[in-house]
């Protein structure tokens, strides 16, 4: 696929604190390209840093090859912190958002139309920001982030205090975004959400890439098996299971986490006829449970490696 974003050897410095160590990836068109990290990881930072809202010290960031800097009018922002003019009527602000990139009027007014309506804001183009709830103005801001048919679209925690209606919606959006090949850079911590969507991730922590790759790849690098138990087990025994590195354990319920490699017909052959199998389920974990292990620094999973895009 054509990329149409790329960043490299990106480092940036507050005072004595060095915030991004080198940080390399790229956003390629028609794909949704995940940036992870826990709060203070560089996420923020790096999303800034290719905004133009602030600077690097060391790097390059370039758009669709372009060394002449970012075309602004062809890149959309969704910020995490919301910010639209409270007194302003949606569609005024709609198209003043329009017209700083440069988009014709005509045209914005008759999409922001269409995306009104489609969003469940039919009739409230008239409506002061102020009267609008939280996720209506949430609606809002998305509309206006993707009014001017941007190449490159950037959304910094694009769910957030959504509902679940509203979040379908969002998603379906998003994606359809996506087929029409607009490169998508999305920072979420809702980590089932970014499974269910992304088909790439970077995962940065202490300002430095920890996992870049494609979901697959990284799920097959740091995902291990585990193995659900229903049944009541003294962990002790099913600690004693070969390949079993560690075992969660809660009431009735038993996780074994097994290391990699496995083959889990193979394994499930050889349990122990002594333990009590009510259910089991054996399936990769989440990447919820890789964010945790990574954002805590566990170090539970498999030390070191990359799943290379």
């Amino acid at each position: 696929m054509e990329v149409m974003l790329t960043v490299k050897d990106l480092e940036k410095s507050f005072k004595d604190k060095k915030a991004l160590k080198s940080i390399s990836f790229d956003v390629r068109k028609g794909e949704i390209m995940a940036i992870l990290g826990p709060n203070g990881a560089g996420k923020s930072t790096t999303i800034r840093n290719i905004m133009g809202i602030m600077y690097p010290d060391q790097g390059a960031i370039t758009f669709h090859n372009n060394g002449n800097g970012i075309p602004r009018h062809k890149i959309g922002y969704l910020p995490e912190e919301r910010g639209l003019y409270k007194n302003v009527k949606v569609m005024d602000i709609l198209l003043y958002l329009a017209d700083l990139k440069d988009y014709p009027l005509d045209k914005a007014k008759e999409r922001a139309l269409q995306y009104l309506k489609k969003f469940d804001l039919e009739g409230k183009e008239n409506v002061a920001v102020e009267e609008l709830s939280k996720g209506m103005g949430q609606k809002v801001q998305f509309i206006g982030s993707i009014l001017h048919e941007p190449e490159l679209l950037i959304l910094d925690e694009p769910f957030s205090g959504l509902d679940p209606v509203s979040q379908e919606i969002f998603k379906e959006e998003i994606r359809k975004l996506a087929n029409n090949g607009t490169a998508i850079l999305l920072s979420s911590h809702q980590m089932n959400l970014v499974e269910e969507m992304c088909d790439r991730l970077f995962m940065i922590q202490h300002g430095q890439k920890v996992i870049y790759g494609t979901l697959d790849d990284v799920k097959t690098e740091y995902a291990n098996f585990k193995c659900t138990i229903h049944g009541k087990n003294e962990i002790s025994e099913l600690e004693k299971i070969p390949q079993v590195q560690r075992v969660e354990q809660n009431d009735d319920i038993s996780i074994l986490f097994l290391e990699k490699d496995i083959q889990p017909t193979n394994w499930i052959k050889n349990l122990p006829e002594s333990i009590t199998v009510n259910e089991l389920k054996i399936n990769r974990i989440s990447l919820h449970e890789i964010f945790i292990d990574i954002a805590t620094d566990k170090n539970l999973l498999k030390e070191a490696g990359e799943a290379n895009a």
